[in-house]
This record gives structure tokens, C-alpha cells and sequence, in this order.
């Protein structure tokens, strides 16, 4: 790989060309900066409220354990031994897996231009917190004077209230990735981070004084324990943790590529693994004291003010603000903490698209970031800056998360077990610097119990969305915007497969072949 813009990360001379963290901690921030996103704040908690309450923990400790952290781990292992990026990776581990490290780039580039709107979204929604612009129907304001949204279909009509902020995301995006490495991605996580966790800290701690706050509580907490019965709340455990995690679509396949080799990999990863499910439970704590408020003021039970996803954050949230005692000073806590989570989540999404582009055509970081974030934000503009942007961005989110996120977690660990056969070399190199020794154990976890527990998830998934169209949305939105989002991807990452690697790019792994590793960072 060439040496060109080696300035860009700020490394030493003697570093790798493509950039590296400058030490564990910042790997380590960065990692829960990526983990840590929208989905911690607003998904978690209803997902526990609906599926047994404190009876959740328990199927969601397993899953953490026995999918979540060794599938965490794989991720470290194929980036950390493949020094590249996740289509450089999987074809230095199997030169016929690397198809699927192009699938998960695809995933990226498809995930980055919807997450961006959600973050503009909340960007707006951080500064009408203070005029509580959304006034008596937050409902009404959302879909209405903000997005304008009509009936579900695909219109080019801009909203300016939307393209403004989404551009400005972008720009910031633009910034960050062009700085590189250490000094655009791991500098914004070490500032993000702490004051990302301050700051929900705040906002947990004020609503937990909020009355009816115990009510809320209790609501989420008190445990179902018949729900343990039910396999549906097990599939529920098991799809939290991949889709809080970021695990199983490039993104820590390409961060633990600009690791030293020296590093810690699994202790490293048993901290990252355990710091998102602390903020996940943080976060359940603070959203439930907040609906337990709201419930009491409407005179209501809690689980008609409970939900998730936009409704939560955009709608209850709105609601809570207007009635709570300094509302103003929640709903900036809580839409600002939205925006440092969003960006943290999304600057590692998109640099698993620019790691790819940069390894595959030897370009330089300026280069590759201009490359892949200008077609990114154009997209993103043109797609979700328009008043039928709620509703494609809804379609392909559901669609990308569960037949691309999941979909490609179970054919990658399938394929690096059996095919590939790599486990047994991948534990091996883990071993030789981690603190957490990974043995059979891990090798049965990954060959054969996780990919088996996530097939139940897609299956229960797919059954019910050929059951049932998803949100009533028309045929020919979920065809192009569901299925065909989820199939294009896979077509175009078997289309990546004809671009030949550069000359220079070596296709060996680099503990057989030293010369190809040269960033030794501190660990």
C-alpha cells in the first residue's frame, strides 16, 4: 500500500500509511463511541419493557455473553490480524470470503446516509427544546410543520428545515474523516465520549426526581418471569446486542486494523462490550423515569406512553419536555446527547467505506474521504431531505438491519468457521497479547451456537414481514426501498470482487509476512 498522506493521521513516520490510534484508550473510546448510538437510547429500553422487564436482563446477559462479546471478539480478531480493511481483511483470511467484507461496506454506505438525517433531525430538535416549538401536538409538529411528510410514497419537495441541518452533519462528517484517524476519529471520540456520558448522567439524574419517576421505573424492572418461556423474548435479547453492538458490519474490522499488535484485543473488548450495555442500562433508567412522569401527568399507565425508535425520541420525549419542571434543560440534555452519540456512530460507519476505498485503489485520506463522503451526502440530501424522507429512511432501516446487519453476521461467522477454517489461527493470534484466553469455548460460540441463535432471529424476522407488509407501507415501497436496498448491496459486493487489488497490496496476513505491519502504537 502506498505512503502517500502519512500527515493525515498524525503518526510518526515509522507508522502505518493508513492511519492508527495513538493508544488503547483511544481504541477503546472510539470503539464505544461506534457501539454506543441512537439505538442504546431509544431501542433498548422499550425492547426490555416489552419482552419481560427485569426478567430481560437475564436473556440479555446470555446474549451478551455468548453472541455479543465473541462475536465482538471475531471482529477484533479478523481486522487485528488483517491489518486492513473488512474486504482486505476477510481476503488475507480466505481469499473466497472477501466478498463479504465488501457486503458489509455496502451496509455502511447504506446505513451512513439514513443515520445522518436522524442526527439533523435532532440538531433541530436540541434547539426547540428551548421554545418548545413543537407546542401542544408534538405528534402533529413532527410529521407536520417539520417534515412536512405526506402519505408514504417518494416525492423530490425539499424541506429546507431538514436540508440545512443534514448538510451541516455532513460538512462535519467531511471534516472529521479528512483529519484522519487519530486526530479526526479518535480526538472526537475522546472530546464526545465524556461528555456524552455527562451529559445523559445529567439528564438521568434530573428525571429521576421528576414525579412518578419510581412509577416508570417500576414499569420497566418488575420482572415477567413467564416471559423466559416465550423464545420470542430470547430472539429479542440476541438482536439487541448485534444491533447495539456494532458488531458483524466492518466497523470494528476496520478500527482494531489501527491497533497495535501488541494491544490487549479481548480485554479491550470485554470493556467495550460491558461499557454499551452499562449505557444501554443507564439509558433504560432515564427514559422510563421520564415516561413515568408523563403517565402520571396524563392520569394513564405507563405502556401507553411507552415506545421507541422516532416515536420515542420525537414525540414522547417532546411531550415529557413540555410538562416537566426545566423541560428546557431535558430536552437539550437529551437531543444533544442524541447528536455526540450520532456522530460518534456515524464518523464509524463511513470510515469502513473510506478504509476500503483507500486499501483497494492506494488513495490518500483526503482523497478517499472526498470519494466516498460527497456521494454520500449527496444521497443522503436527495433522499432525506424531501417530505417522503420519514418513511424511506423507516423502509430501509428495517430492512438493512435485519437482512443486512444480521444476515451478514451469521454467513461471515459460517464462512470463517467452515470455510475458511480460520478460528483456530484467529484465536491463536488473539491469544498471544490478550488478557481473556480465547479456547474452545469460543470456537464452538462461533462456529456453531451464535450463527444457529441468530438464524432463529431472521427466521421469526422474515416470517413476519412476508406475513405482514412492514407498517402497511405499499408493495412497491418495500420492494424498492426493503428488499431491493437489502439484495443491492449483496449485487454490489459481488461486483467489488472484478476491481483487482493493486499491485502492491499484499493478500498475505501480516504475522506471515511482518513487513506489511509496521504501526507499533501504545498499547
Amino acid at each position: 500500500m502506498t505512503a502517500s498522506d502519512p500527515s493525515a493521521d498524525g503518526a510518526p513516520p515509522t507508522a502505518d500509511p493508513r492511519g492508527a490510534f495513538s493508544s488503547r484508550k483511544v481504541f477503546i473510546l472510539a470503539a464505544i463511541g461506534s457501539a454506543v448510538g441512537l439505538g442504546n437510547i431509544w431501542r433498548f429500553p422499550y425492547v426490555a419493557y416489552e419482552n419481560g422487564g427485569g426478567a430481560f436482563i437475564l436473556p440479555y446477559l446470555v446474549a451478551l455473553l455468548t453472541a455479543g462479546l465473541p462475536f465482538l471478539l471475531l471482529d477484533y480478531a479478523l481486522g487485528h490480524r488483517g491489518r486492513g480493511s473488512a474486504p482486505l481483511s476477510f481476503a488475507r483470511t480466505d481469499r473466497r470470503t472477501e466478498w463479504i467484507g465488501w457486503w458489509q461496506v455496502g451496509i455502511c454506505f447504506v446505513i451512513a446516509v439514513y443515520y445522518a438525517a436522524v442526527i439533523a433531525w435532532a440538531v433541530r430538535y436540541t434547539g426547540f427544546s428551548v421554545t418548545k416549538a413543537w407546542g401542544d401536538a408534538p405528534d402533529e409538529f413532527l410529521f407536520g410543520s417539520f417534515l412536512q411528510a405526506g402519505d408514504p410514497g417518494v416525492s423530490l419537495d425539499v424541506v429546507p428545515g431538514v436540508l440545512v441541518p443534514l448538510a451541516l452533519v455532513w460538512a462535519a462528517v467531511l471534516g472529521i474523516m479528512a483529519l484522519g484517524v487519530q486526530k479526526g476519529i479518535g480526538a472526537t471520540s475522546v472530546v464526545f465520549i465524556p461528555v456524552l456520558v455527562l451529559a445523559f448522567a445529567a439528564l438521568v439524574v434530573r428525571a429521576l426526581f421528576l414525579p412518578g419517576a419510581g412509577t416508570g421505573l417500576e414499569a420497566l424492572f418488575t420482572p415477567d418471569w413467564s416471559a423466559l418461556g416465550q423464545t420470542s423474548v430470547w430472539a429479542a435479547a440476541f438482536g439487541q446486542i448485534f444491533f447495539s453492538l456494532s458488531v458483524g458490519f466492518g466497523i470494528m474490522i476496520t478500527y482494531s486494523s489501527y491497533v497495535s499488535r501488541r494491544t490487549d484485543m479481548t480485554g479491550s473488548g470485554l470493556v467495550v462490550g460491558l461499557a454499551n450495555s452499562g449505557f444501554e442500562l443507564l439509558a433504560g433508567i432515564g427514559v422510563f423515569a421520564a415516561l413515568g412522569f408523563m403517565a402520571q401527568a396524563g392520569g394513564v399507565p405507563v405502556d401507553e406512553v411507552a415506545s421507541d425508535g422516532l416515536g420515542l425520541a420525537f414525540v414522547a420525549f417532546p411531550a415529557i419536555i413540555s410538562e416537566a419542571p426545566a423541560g428546557a434543560l431535558i430536552g437539550v440534555l437529551f437531543f444533544g446527547s442524541l447528536v455526540f452519540a450520532g456522530v460518534t456512530s456515524l464518523v464509524s460507519v463511513i470510515e469502513v467505506v473510506i478504509s476500503a476505498v483507500r486499501d483497494k485503489f492506494e488513495m490518500s485520506r483526503t482523497g478517499a474521504t472526498l470519494a466516498v463522503v460527497l456521494p454520500s451526502a449527496l444521497v443522503s440530501l436527495v433522499f432525506f431531505s424531501t417530505t417522503s424522507g420519514v418513511y424511506v429512511l423507516d423502509i430501509v432501516d428495517h430492512f438493512i438491519n435485519r437482512y443486512g446487519i444480521l444476515l451478514v453476521a451469521v454467513v461471515s461467522m459460517l464462512a470463517v468457521a467452515w470455510l475458511a477454517r480460520a478460528l483456530g489461527p484467529l484465536a491463536a493470534h488473539m491469544n498471544r497479547t490478550g488478557s481473556v484466553r480465547l479456547g474452545r469455548w469460543w470456537l464452538v460460540l462461533i462456529g456453531a451456537l451464535t450463527p444457529a441463535a441468530l438464524t432463529v432471529v431472521l427466521v421469526r424476522e422474515l416470517l413476519t414481514d412476508l406475513d405482514t407488509p412492514y407498517e402497511d407501507y405499499p408493495g412497491w415501497m418495500l420492494a424498492t426501498f426493503g428488499w431491493g436496498v437489502a439484495a443491492a448491496v449483496v449485487v454490489a459486493a459481488v461486483l467489488a470482487l472484478r476491481v483487482r487489488w493493486r499491485a502492491r497490496t499484499s493478500l498475505v496476513p501480516p504475522e506471515d509476512d511482518p513487513s506489511l505491519d509496521t504501526a507499533e502504537v501504545r498499547s
